[in-house]
């Protein structure tokens, strides 16, 4: 039988936050690898994926700031959690590579709100998200401008972002959607919730303080 899903671990506007950006992330890299490999010219023949690649960069720039301004306190606690790293961190990337095939569930030590392998990818988000702002905006607003190796640079950092993003997005999708122990993490980001016994399992520090009315 399935347990029933009641702990609350995501809020309605930050499911809908990460599905416009996960969106807009989609379209940039769909619309950039058309742009990224000289084999696919013709594809962007007349400009449209250019086009196309600025109304998503627009969207994954704005979106952001809507959500900071909406919720200020979850936004600052995402880059919070994000930066802060701890030997529990170090000793889950040790044990990992068991544990993801196969090893025994015990073995992990007891993460917080986000496992160490999802704090990875939001680094790697926050990261390339602000290589992306800055080499991107350079290239749009001032390429007329700028001198050709600045250019040159920014292309370069671009694709090295684009490169990263692209290689952790596919253990992102496989791990939320593909890998058995992760099943409830795709039903999560659409209404929010897994059951207790998922919680303990994969965020039982984190489930210890919700569970303490700590959080």
């Amino acid at each position: 039988m399935t347990e029933e899903r009641v702990v609350e671990r995501f809020k309605k506007r930050t499911i809908w936050f990460h599905w416009v950006h996960t969106a807009a992330f989609l379209v940039l890299l769909i619309t950039g690898g058309i742009l990224f490999f000289p084999g696919l010219g013709a594809v962007a023949a007349g400009g449209w994926t250019r086009l196309v690649h600025r109304i998503a960069a627009v969207v994954f720039t704005v979106a952001p700031v809507v959500y900071f301004v909406i919720s200020p306190k979850m936004s600052l606690h995402f880059i919070k959690e994000t930066l802060t790293w701890e030997k529990d961190d170090l000793k889950w990337v040790a044990k990992a590579p068991d544990y993801y095939f196969g090893g025994p569930e015990e073995s992990m030590f007891p993460q917080g709100h986000v496992n160490t392998g999802q704090k990875l990818w939001q680094l790697v988000v926050l990261v390339t998200g602000v290589l992306f702002l800055v080499s991107g905006s350079l290239l749009w607003f001032f390429k007329d401008v700028l001198a050709p190796e600045v250019i040159q640079w920014c292309l370069i950092v671009h694709d090295v972002a684009f490169i990263a993003a692209f290689l952790m997005l596919l253990v992102h999708i496989y791990l939320g959607i593909i890998h058995p122990r992760m099943t409830e993490s795709l039903r999560s980001m659409w209404d929010g919730k897994i059951s207790v016994h998922y919680a303990k399992s994969h965020y039982g520090r984190w489930y210890d303080e919700i569970a303490a009315g700590k959080k």
